[in-house]
């Protein structure tokens, strides 16, 4: 995390596709790096200097704690968390289906449909060191 593009594009080679996402609520904007046949997209912020701060992965092959995480139904996935030191924190259905768990200390979200992973967010964690504060 905090890589800039050229870096992840040194390591990774070219993105397969380059998208831009903004969202206006959250006075937030993105460069995402589609790596589809990997199976991950990266993303830039763009309010932090463009630097890598989050990871969708939708991998099947992918690894956490030794465990194929897309085999594990919510259930399996939460215990797993927890047995690890991360408890869930909030979980949301979309009005597209998917459902939300957010493991806020691991900087993870995990999104199910019909019990079954189909993807995950690996984001930095924003942190009291991260926060600065400027006096009047």
């Amino acid at each position: 995390f905090g890589e800039t593009q050229d870096n992840i594009k040194k390591f990774f080679g070219e993105p397969e596709e380059v998208q831009t996402l903004h969202d206006e609520i959250l006075n937030t904007s993105s460069v995402v790096y589609h790596y589809w046949d990997q199976g991950f997209s990266l993303f830039f912020d763009n309010n932090k200097n463009q630097t890598f701060c989050s990871a969708e992965i939708d991998n099947r092959e992918t690894l956490l704690f030794g465990q194929k995480i897309f085999t594990l139904k919510e259930k399996e996935f939460t215990e797993l968390m927890k047995t690890n030191g991360f408890k869930l924190v909030d979980t949301e259905v979309h009005e597209w289906g998917e459902k939300r768990l957010s493991f806020d200390d691991a900087g993870l979200d995990c999104y199910f449909e019909n019990n079954k992973m189909v993807s995950v967010n690996f984001g930095v964690l924003d942190t009291e060191e991260n926060f600065y504060y400027y006096p009047n």
